[in-house]
């Protein structure tokens, strides 16, 4: 599933594939990705304007366009944003593709088609699909971050994966961060003292760093996330068994001796 550093990364495609070039052609294959706009009305939107500036938040990618709507896409569960070339067999998942010269070509590319592409006039339009949206994680300060756990009541990894609560934040690095945090997933948001805040804070904005350097959430073999599907999964720090569980319909990994029960 496409998380920050993800989606960091189409930002970074979107750019040197698209910016500042003229959208010649808007190709749309499966309208089912499509929200709220048509493909006639997403055509005669784009067609001859040019891209500008890529800006992410949390886990939408926003596509501005000289003088005209922003583009905003959202990868669900297996979304992906790739660079071709106009003259390449489409993939059988490509949805949306844009040419935009120079040989190029934007493909919005998703197997489960759970989001996808919204079309919004203006920046009251964007503020309106964001509203919802807690602030980034690579943005947010430290204080907003305690402030936001201590006001819920609800068990932390859930807290961090609520992306009205935190903007970016998934599954893999919600597990990552607790991990190296010491914290179990299982804790109240509200409960944790202000060391352990502060804690999850650095090892959060740390974690990010990395995983944004690498693009995805990389399996390391230091990190948790390359031995969480390990047939006999150990922890990279003590070595000892990781325990998996399901929280808010999604697969928990924690170490137990590493993050101890919090009585």
């Amino acid at each position: 599933m496409p998380e920050l550093p993800d989606v960091e990364g189409f930002r970074k495609v979107l750019e040197s594939c698209a910016k500042g070039r003229v959208i010649e052609r808007v190709d749309v294959r499966d309208a089912g990705v499509l929200h709220g706009v048509s493909t006639r009305r997403l055509r005669d939107a784009l067609e001859g304007r040019r891209f500008t500036e890529a800006e992410r938040h949390g886990k939408w990618l926003l596509a501005r366009t000289d003088g005209g709507p922003t583009l905003m896409l959202h990868f669900g569960m297996t979304g992906l944003l790739v660079c071709g070339h106009p003259d390449d067999a489409a993939e059988p998942h490509d949805r949306v593709l844009f040419t935009v010269g120079a040989g190029r070509q934007l493909r919005y590319r998703d197997q489960r088609k759970l989001q996808g592409l919204w079309l919004a006039a203006d920046d009251s339009a964007v503020e309106r699909l964001l509203d919802r949206q807690g602030p980034d994680a690579m943005a947010v300060g430290r204080a907003e971050f305690e402030a936001a756990l201590s006001a819920r009541h609800g068990r932390v990894k859930t807290v961090l994966t609520d992306q009205s609560v935190l903007a970016g934040l998934g599954n893999l690095l919600a597990d990552e961060i607790l991990w190296r945090a010491g914290l179990r997933p299982t804790c109240r948001a509200n409960d944790l003292t202000e060391a352990e805040r502060r804690r999850l804070y650095t090892h959060m904005r740390r974690t990010l760093r990395s995983a944004v350097t690498a693009g995805r959430v990389p399996p390391r073999d230091s990190w948790l996330t390359g031995h969480r599907d390990d047939p006999t999964p150990t922890c990279p720090r003590c070595h000892g068994p990781l325990r998996r569980s399901r929280m808010a319909s999604r697969s928990t990994v924690w170490c137990p001796r590493c993050q101890p029960d919090e009585s």
